[in-house]
């Protein structure tokens, strides 16, 4: 092989020099931009070494109540389906790396023979088209993995947001459940007394009656509790990605954290961070590639071209060799292509990506006032059952008591004012519920995935004034 074709050969294998993509850096990376919703627990496992270390960390956070910030830390270091995004997000950076590698150089060996002798034909082509275009395909496959690196904080988001708001259903669910529990016993209580004041003639058919359907809601709102409660735990167990094993010893606390002294301010969900926001980096990189791939792939398609270097060997009859250097040049006739069709989808394709773009970012700003109003709204909602309505019902029911020690009241007055209680404490844990859902879904908001926001639950418990020994 002349010179020539070592050196064309060398200059190719530079060329086409790209480093693998290297998914513990790109974790790493991910964890530290996304670090107020993994705190430093993401990793992917891919040695068994590594996953007995995850078996640990999962025995260790299991061992006492799960709290809000453990059940992250516990589905990012347990939950196959994390892993498996970990893995997905690592393709997709492998094949942006690869579409900026060129393809391989062809050899081609002929060996003819006819009466005149022998002849040997080698031929290495390469791609021309291929060497051109390569450092225009290597910034789009950079921008191709960064996108992917965007995109795999996105998901880690999205998977944290739904462990979170999954925690709080099912502590609430399961804080609910036991106060059905509390509700029924003393419904029980009370028409055990109704039947035995009718029993003795100082109560009528009518009022056991509403005592005994009242306990009988109660014993159906148990059941409906714990199914519920049954539900969002599994939910839980299902995003911790929990074994059987794991999923029995999984403990929850009794009661939602309690709310926080004041609400986040305004200003720190200002448009100010927009920039910042990962949805609005992953479509400003789909606008650059599409930028950067205009033209490319018809360049490819019409104009194709391939150069190579050739070593002939011509050996005659009587023994003698002649040596043939040249070079051979291939390139693609765009007669019946001109790729108009071709170029109207890439001018499309950019198009598309550049109102996507516009798109994300006017929206961006309404997603997070929007946010933002579901979480105050939440945040006043259960601080006003916390510091007026629930303390109201409890003094309405302190007075009712001594009004029945004064006997100007009966004992039944004092069941219906219970059950007023009962109402405003269950809207008040359906408060607290929400504002820790809405919580969750802003946060998810400010840094770029936006997530569902509920409407704050509007009161449905009797008005704290409404008293039931005057009716």
């Amino acid at each position: 092989m002349n010179r020539s074709t070592v050196a064309l050969a060398a200059a190719a294998v530079a060329l086409a020099g790209c480093a693998a993509p290297d998914i513990d850096q790109a974790v790493r990376d991910t964890d530290r931009s996304v670090h107020a919703f993994t705190g430093g627990s993401l990793q992917l496992s891919r040695t068994q070494q590594e996953r007995s270390a995850r078996e640990a960390i999962a025995a260790r956070l299991l061992s006492g109540p799960l709290g809000m910030d453990d059940a992250v830390r516990l589905a990012l270091s347990n939950s196959p389906a994390v892993q498996a995004t970990l893995a997905q997000r690592w393709n997709d950076m492998a094949l942006a790396g690869q579409s900026a590698r060129i393809a391989n150089p062809v050899f081609t060996f002929d060996r003819l023979r006819d009466a005149g002798g022998l002849s040997l034909d080698r031929l290495l082509s390469v791609g021309l088209l291929d060497l051109l275009t390569l450092p225009r395909r290597q910034a789009i496959a950079r921008n191709a993995q960064a996108q992917a690196r965007t995109q795999l904080a996105i998901d880690v988001v999205d998977q944290v947001n739904r462990v979170r708001a999954a925690w709080v259903r099912a502590v609430a669910s399961q804080q609910r459940a036991a106060y059905a529990l509390q509700v029924k016993e003393a419904a029980a209580a009370g028409a055990e007394l109704a039947r035995r004041m009718q029993e003795v003639g100082n109560f009528s058919k009518l009022q056991r009656a509403r005592e005994q359907a009242f306990y009988a809601d109660a014993a159906t709102q148990v059941a409906a509790s714990v199914q519920s409660a049954t539900a969002a735990r599994e939910e839980l167990v299902r995003l911790l990605g929990l074994t059987e094993a794991q999923a029995a010893a999984l403990q929850l606390p009794d009661r939602l954290p309690e709310l926080p002294a004041a609400p986040r301010a305004i200003g720190e969900v200002t448009a100010a961070a927009i920039a910042q926001r990962l949805d609005v980096q992953l479509a400003r990189q789909q606008l650059e590639t599409a930028g950067q791939a205009q033209g490319l792939a018809l360049l490819d398609a019409i104009v194709d071209t391939e150069v190579g270097v050739q070593h002939n060997t011509l050996i005659g009859s009587d023994g003698r060799r002649e040596t043939q250097h040249g070079y051979e040049l291939a390139v693609r006739v765009p007669l019946f292509d001109w790729g108009q069709a071709q170029r109207a989808a890439m001018n499309a394709q950019s198009l598309a990506a550049a109102n996507r773009y516009d798109n994300t970012v006017r929206a961006a700003g309404s997603h997070v006032r929007q946010s933002y109003g579901a979480y105050r709204s939440a945040y006043d909602i259960a601080k006003h059952y916390r510091d007026e309505v629930v303390p109201l019902r409890k003094t309405i029911s302190e007075e009712n008591m001594l009004r029945y020690n004064g006997m100007l009241i009966g004992v039944f007055d004092l069941l219906a004012d219970a059950r007023n209680q009962i109402a405003a404490v269950s809207a008040a844990i359906e408060a607290q519920q929400q504002f820790w859902l809405a919580e969750a879904a802003l946060s998810s908001t400010l840094v770029g995935k936006p997530a569902p926001v509920d409407a704050p639950p509007l009161a449905n418990g009797p008005s704290a004034g409404a008293d039931p020994a005057a009716h």
